[in-house]
Parts: structure tokens; sequence; C-alpha cells
């Protein structure tokens, strides 16, 4: 799908605040409510707009300390990557996971209240599992700054 300028400012308004709505979202883009309802339809069923979701307070539920974690294996067969990444998936304190290039094999972000949260993570979940060699850890002092928008 090719995006125009009211595509992008469509997306753009959406991702700054999801539940706009279609009226309001119609009136700041210069459409009818009909005309921005169908173009919002089809960035959905193109599968641009992949979701929409709250974006919640960590420090709400105590969750205020993020852990970036390098994790390498011993081998970079297909069946351990994929049993690694089916079990860091199952810990909910793992937010991300990215299969890297360089040095680690994974880089994970973990949300945990504390280092004895993390702890846990770190024994019962990260060095027990088969054919992890080393995991490095490093706590964010504080974050900068995150954003959830795309530049569109």
């Amino acid at each position: 799908m090719k995006l125009d300028a009211i595509d992008r400012q469509i997306l753009t308004l959406l991702q700054a605040a999801g539940r706009l709505s279609n009226a309001d979202l119609a009136d700041k883009v210069g459409l009818s409510p009909s005309a921005c309802h169908r173009r919002v339809k089809a960035l959905e069923s193109a599968g641009i707009i992949a979701d929409y979701v709250a974006l919640l307070d960590e420090a709400a539920f105590g969750r205020t300390s993020s852990v970036f974690v390098q994790v390498t294996l011993d081998n970079q067969r297909t069946e351990n990557l994929s049993h690694f990444e089916e079990a860091v998936a199952a810990c909910p304190e793992i937010m991300e996971c990215y299969l890297t290039t360089g040095e680690a094999d994974y880089h994970l972000r973990v949300l945990v209240r504390d280092a004895a949260d993390y702890e846990h993570v770190h024994h019962k979940v990260l060095t027990r599992l088969p054919g992890v060699t080393r995991v490095v850890s490093n706590f964010a002092i504080r974050r900068v700054f995150r954003r959830t928008a795309l530049p569109v």
C-alpha cells in the first residue's frame, strides 16, 4: 500500500493518541468521517496499523528497573535458538528479545522491581537454559527517553 500525506498524518495522530475518535481524527486531517474511517480500515487491513494498545506506567506496578542483558549461546543451531526464544518468551519480566550480531547472540530488556527481582530471572531462568555460556547484565540508571511512535 502506497501511503500519501493524509495516510501519514492519520498514522502520526493515531500513534500519539490511539483513542482519538474517528470524528476528531477526520477533523484534524480534513476529511469527512466516512472517508477517514475507510482510510483507517485500509491501513488496518494492509497491516500498517498492527494493533491498538494502552501503554501502562511501569512504576505503578513497581517495575522501575530495566536491565539490559547480553546472552551468548554455545552454538546457533536453529533448534537451540528456538528453544532459547521460547523459554525467554515465557518469562513475563523479559519485555524484549533481539537476536543480534556481534559478541552476544541475544540482547534482552528485562523489567523488574529491583536487583533481587532480577537475580531471580538471572538464576532461575537465564543461567538454567541449556546452551547459555555467558550472561552480561547492565542496569539502566535512568531512561532518557522512550519512543513508541515510528517516524512516518
